[in-house]
């Protein structure tokens, strides 16, 4: 059965309750939530399993001041979490309303009552309900009383600490997309439709993708080696830019600028995911359009280069 997307916890299906359920923002489905689906599941291996998040962000509804920070967005994340065997999704609409829930409520009316879940599990340092009351001592108490089990799940880690959704978007802005993929367990990606630009990288001889970064976080500004996965599901190298465009643009906004390695196609309109594979050069301005055209051809060579010694297994991490 392919995984299915829940998105209103009033009216679940009687197919998707009785599920266990892990329970938190997954924010880039990363190698720490991974390891907190495998111990549910290891905990109840003859169940569905599920996951309960959340959309949006909470930080993106009580902090929309901030930069865009996400690692990835609802259908990414849906993706990722089908990929590692969950079957239903339960995406809880986070608004003002939703906010103001009590732990209590959360447990009672959300989990039990709207999901009837017989399971959940959660990271040690879990929080929820208005304020983030609730945590893993109450919910160990609601649950026991409601009849559901509870597994808490202690943090993944390594030599420099648990993985989590914060250590990989640092990695990200500093330039370490290979890092990223290891904390991930597949390359970053920024998906998004490609729009109308201004053409420029026609008349250079490199025509690009455009595609708004809209909620994904901002990487560090610069040239990556990427591959490009289309509508159609191919996949092709591409070269990359994420910034400003300092040379020719008035730098008011970042975006990212793909070009397709020998490709040949109208891609407009098509929805794109752009995997990140490594920071060839951070971006700079250039001294006129043929300083710029000349170096965008050794971006495009490097990446190739880069791709192809990745393609046969020849390429090591960057530190």
């Amino acid at each position: 059965m392919r995984a299915q997307l829940h998105t209103d916890w009033r009216a679940i299906p009687d197919v998707a309750r009785g599920m266990v359920a892990a329970l938190g923002n997954f924010d880039g489905v990363h190698l720490g939530h991974a390891h907190l689906v495998h111990a549910l599941h290891a905990a109840r291996p003859e169940r569905e399993l599920a996951v309960v998040t959340f959309e949006p962000h909470p930080r993106e509804l009580f902090r929309p001041q901030d930069p865009p920070f996400r690692l990835t967005l609802e259908h990414e994340r849906f993706a990722a979490l089908a990929a590692l065997g969950v079957k239903h999704v339960f995406q809880i609409g986070f608004d003002r309303e939703f906010s103001a829930m009590s732990a209590e409520d959360f447990v009672t009316r959300v989990l039990h009552e709207g999901l009837g879940l017989r399971h959940v599990a959660c990271g040690l340092d879990f929080a929820f309900g208005h304020r983030r009351r609730g945590n893993v001592d109450f919910l160990a108490e609601r649950t026991r009383e409601l009849d559901i089990g509870l597994t808490v799940v202690p943090p993944l880690s390594d030599g420099l600490g648990p993985y989590s959704s914060t250590r990989i978007r640092r990695l990200l802005q500093d330039g370490y997309p290979e890092r990223a993929t290891e904390e991930l367990g597949r390359p970053w990606s920024i998906r998004g439709v490609v729009q109308h630009g201004d053409k420029r990288g026609r008349l250079l001889g490199f025509p690009t993708a455009n595609i708004p970064l809209g909620r994904h976080l901002e990487p560090a500004r610069g040239v990556y080696a990427v591959s490009v996965r289309l509508a159609d599901g191919t996949v092709h190298p591409g070269v990359a830019n994420i910034g400003r465009r300092p040379t020719i643009n008035d730098g008011q906004e970042s975006r990212l600028e793909v070009h397709l390695l020998g490709f040949a196609g109208d891609l407009y309109g098509q929805s794109l995911s752009v995997a990140l594979h490594t920071l060839l050069r951070a971006e700079r301005r250039f001294d006129g359009l043929d300083a710029l055209k000349a170096q965008i051809a050794r971006d495009s060579e490097q990446a190739a280069a880069y791709l192809s010694a990745r393609h046969s297994g020849a390429i090591a991490t960057r530190t």
